[in-house]
């Protein structure tokens, strides 16, 4: 259990902590010489048979108050010291003001000094600190009179101590690691260390992690876990890592750094919260409002814009967002503290709500709507509400790695929220019944128009289709979506168009008797180099022109496709070729293969098989990088049609 002492400048914090543990906090030579805790002091007290209670003893001198904010913020309970002699303080009620914004829960006061004054004056401490606890988290915390000097109250108040360390909640296994740098130094034969505590999930030897916001890749090398070697740090931790790999070095990492699960890594500088103002601020604040933000060990500048009104008056709670000066690492739902640029007063503090907040349309009531949706603090709550405000369909990758929630976490989560859940390999795609209904009526109305306007094409585009319905669904997933029996039934699917199963194109007599005499030519075993519309015109003696309007009608009733300009391919045809492009892949480092590769399977000119190739391109079939390709497994059945066999097959090796 980490406790994080808090209080007014000499009240007796260090002195405190000596008398409980033994040991000094305030080790560094600059705090020893002034005789006040300058940076975090250390200090811990193992129970017999038990879990050891981490000290953090944080600065009470008001240049250093920052340093309380990174020590609070990894903190399980907190030891609030009032000297008794001189009662509440005006940094003893800011120490208490950033506890209650980081929404620290547990906490014991400690009435010190209770030896040098008299027993009234003690009670009347006492009440005093009674009263300023009252509306804060803390307000029902015992009180203890101690002193360092005689031993007064020590032993009942490391029993108390002891008490809490014995019933600290077990961290969440769901959770993915992320530790809160806010030391880092060198030391010989060993090299990089960081301290720091950890704020969520487990870290063990030989883990890899990544420092953020730079992205640095570490592994690490050794773990000391409450101030003793260690196969694992876990949240709650005090703990300091050896890191090693390319470019670790103590230069390369800063206080406020944050170690992290590599799946973290995402850091962010523009972030909607909500903010609690102060009541004792003597002022309203408006939309651009500079300001400090501290966030764990890091301290970096920030203005507030207002998404609610145009002022935030004192002791009022609005949604604003929050734009910084650089990235910094962050979860959503994390605590912070705000205080003015001159750092002379803490302004407010609050929690993160959405670390991908949007520039534009803050104010809508969607992203109002969305914005409550992801303040919700029980993650399967927060999914629940977000399946029913738009976008509708959730991809759920990036609100777990917000959260910090493992993979398996949110998939157990899915069964119990969503009606229909596709995994496009990259992400998790949710929807609830309301929607997927609306998703598959939405579709048939969309083709049943289309059809009516236009009863002798194929279908509509797929692309244009998934662009048009709402929820909008990625490309990935809509593929899947047309393959659920819900869809199924009522739509098919011809090669790149759609249309509904019962809807049969009607072309006239002219173009069915055109369309006869067209098909063989571009069939068989030239299939691969097929006659363009010139060429087709001179074999039938027919105008091209009328040639060209035959064979467009035959593409909108997706019998072929236009490669290139008055070039066309039968759909099969273009179906076969993706399948050998596939095979070729299959067959290719990585997936990726060229141009002369593909033209080699086809036995056909360069040309025409770069021609393929681009039309594929702009299909979305494949990705063009520089002189590779590859496929996009979602698009790989994009032409198969209801007849999807390759036509005039006896002179394709396969090779």
């Amino acid at each position: 259990m980490i406790v994080g002492t808090a209080g007014h400048i000499d009240h007796g914090k260090t002195s405190l902590v000596r008398a409980l543990t033994g040991v000094a906090g305030d080790r560094l030579k600059e705090e020893k010489a002034r005789g006040i805790t300058i940076d975090l002091g250390f200090a811990y007290l193992p129970l017999p048979d038990g879990p050891t209670i981490g000290f953090i003893d944080v600065p009470g001198h008001e240049k250093f108050v920052r340093t309380m904010v990174a020590g609070a913020s990894g903190i399980d309970l907190a030891l609030l010291v009032v000297a008794a002699d001189d009662g509440v303080m005006p940094q003893t009620r800011e120490h208490l003001a950033i506890l209650d914004l980081l929404g620290v829960q547990r906490g014991i006061v400690a009435l010190s000094k209770a030896d040098a004054v008299a027993a009234e004056r003690v009670d009347a401490a006492a009440r005093e600190v009674r009263r300023a606890l009252a509306g804060t988290t803390l307000a029902d915390a015992d009180i203890v009179s101690v002193s360092a000097v005689t031993g007064l109250g020590i032993d009942e108040l490391r029993a108390r101590l002891a008490a809490e360390a014995w019933q600290r909640p077990g961290r969440h296994e769901d959770d993915r690691f992320r530790l809160a740098v806010d030391r880092v130094f060198t030391l010989q034969g060993i090299g990089v260390v960081v301290t720091g505590t950890v704020l969520a999930g487990a870290v063990q030897v030989k883990d890899p992690v990544v420092l953020s916001p730079s992205g640095l890749v570490a592994r690490v090398r050794s773990v000391h876990a409450q101030n003793q070697e260690a196969d694992e740090g876990c949240a709650g931790d005090r703990v300091a890592l050896n890191l090693a790999g390319p470019g670790i070095t103590r230069d390369a990492i800063r206080r406020g750094d944050m170690v992290l699960d590599p799946a973290l890594h995402a850091p962010t500088d523009r972030i909607d919260a909500r903010l609690r103002l102060l009541p004792g601020e003597p002022r309203a604040i408006a939309s651009w409002f500079p300001a400090r933000l501290h966030h764990a060990a890091a301290d970096v500048g920030a203005r507030i814009v207002l998404l609610e009104g145009e002022q935030l008056h004192p002791g009022e709670v609005a949604d604003v967002q929050l734009v910084l000066d650089r990235p910094i690492a962050a979860a959503s739902l994390d605590r912070f503290v705000l205080r003015d640029t001159t750092a002379q007063r803490t302004v407010g503090g609050g929690f993160f709500i959405d670390l991908r907040a949007p520039s534009r349309q803050r104010r809508t009531p969607a992203r109002e709507a969305e914005r409550a949706a992801l303040a919700e603090h029980d993650a399967a709550a927060s999914v629940s509400r977000l399946l029913d405000v738009p976008p509708y369909a959730r991809g759920l990758r990036a609100f777990a790695r917000d959260r910090g929630l493992s993979d398996t976490a949110m998939a157990r989560m899915v069964p119990g929220l969503a009606h229909v859940a596709f995994d496009t390999g990259d992400d998790h795609v949710v929807l609830n019944a309301l929607r997927w209904g609306a998703f598959v009526d939405a579709l048939a109305e969309r083709l049943g128009a289309f059809h009516a306007e236009h009863p002798d094409q194929q279908g509509l585009p797929r692309e244009t289709v998934r662009r048009s319905i709402v929820p909008r669904l990625p490309p990935t997933a809509f593929t899947q979506a047309l393959q659920h029996p819900d869809v199924a039934r009522h739509v098919a699917r011809d090669g790149a168009f759609l249309r509904l199963a019962a809807h049969v194109p009607t072309p006239s007599p002219e173009d069915e008797a055109a369309w006869r005499a067209i098909a063989p030519l571009l069939g068989g075993h030239e299939r691969f180099r097929p006659p363009r519309v010139r060429d087709i015109a001179a074999s039938l003696g027919r105008p091209e022109a009328e040639v060209r309007q035959r064979m467009r009608s035959a593409a909108r009733r997706g019998l072929a496709d236009e490669i290139a300009h008055d070039h066309y391919f039968l759909r099969p045809v273009v179906h076969e070729m993706v399948m050998i492009a596939a095979d070729v892949a299959a067959h290719s480092p990585d997936g990726r293969f060229t141009a002369a590769q593909f033209r080699d399977r086809l036995d056909n000119g360069r040309k025409v098989a770069i021609q393929i190739l681009e039309f594929l391109d702009r299909q979305g079939v494949m990705l063009n990088r520089g002189t590779l390709r590859t496929l996009r497994p979602g698009y790989v059945d994009l032409f198969a049609g209801r007849d999807s066999s390759p036509v005039g097959r006896p002179d394709f090796k396969s090779g």
